[in-house]
């Protein structure tokens, strides 16, 4: 058990007796009263978000998910198909559980697909991947880091701002966590 100021995005607890994982977190406190935890929680199976604010001593337990590492294999429009390397094993996640993990698939990258009660019930991205750019505004002459951000298209149809230099086609570096640009992919 976990008190509520304990709270972490990307925890899974149980709530109502059912696992949901912890989309953000904002802890308040307003003027005399005691604190709280104003929390947005994914339910695992069904994908729905809810909204929840727990006392500060409310006591949650955290959800134990099982991990297997798999490698995605491709989608069929509806569901996004994974593959158990050691096993052989496949498995079918609809893009409503998958969330914005979506953007993070592209053949064959492995990715840590969990379980709940022996039913998948999501993913674990890597914290880094590799997407090449398909469409972004033209490169700007003298532009530099620190000049202002442009958007970018990748191959997954995520849109990231990217600096003004990186052009379309180039492959960089996403951080899956906050959906943004790192650097570009060494060659």
């Amino acid at each position: 058990m976990i008190s509520a100021t304990q709270l972490r995005v990307g925890m899974t607890i149980l709530y109502n007796n059912e696992p949901y994982r912890v989309v953000t977190v904002q802890h308040i406190t307003p003027g005399n009263w005691r604190g709280m935890v104003q929390t947005k929680l994914k339910h695992l199976k069904t994908g729905s978000t809810v909204e929840n604010r727990f006392r500060s001593e409310d006591k949650l337990e955290k959800a134990h998910l099982e991990q297997h590492e798999m490698e995605y294999l491709y989608s069929d429009g509806a569901e996004y198909h994974f593959m158990n390397s050691e096993t052989y094993e496949q498995v079918a996640l609809s893009a409503e559980v998958l969330g914005d993990n979506v953007y993070f698939l592209i053949p064959n990258i492995k990715i840590m697909v969990e379980y709940y009660n022996d039913a998948p019930v999501g993913i674990e991205p890597p914290k880094v991947v590799e997407l090449k750019i398909t469409d972004t505004a033209p490169n700007m002459k003298g532009a530099t880091v620190t000049s202002s951000q442009k958007p970018a298209t990748l191959e997954t149809g995520l849109v990231v701002n990217v600096p003004p230099f990186i052009e379309a086609g180039e492959t960089i570096r996403i951080d899956t966590t906050e959906c943004k640009y790192l650097e570009r992919a060494k060659a």
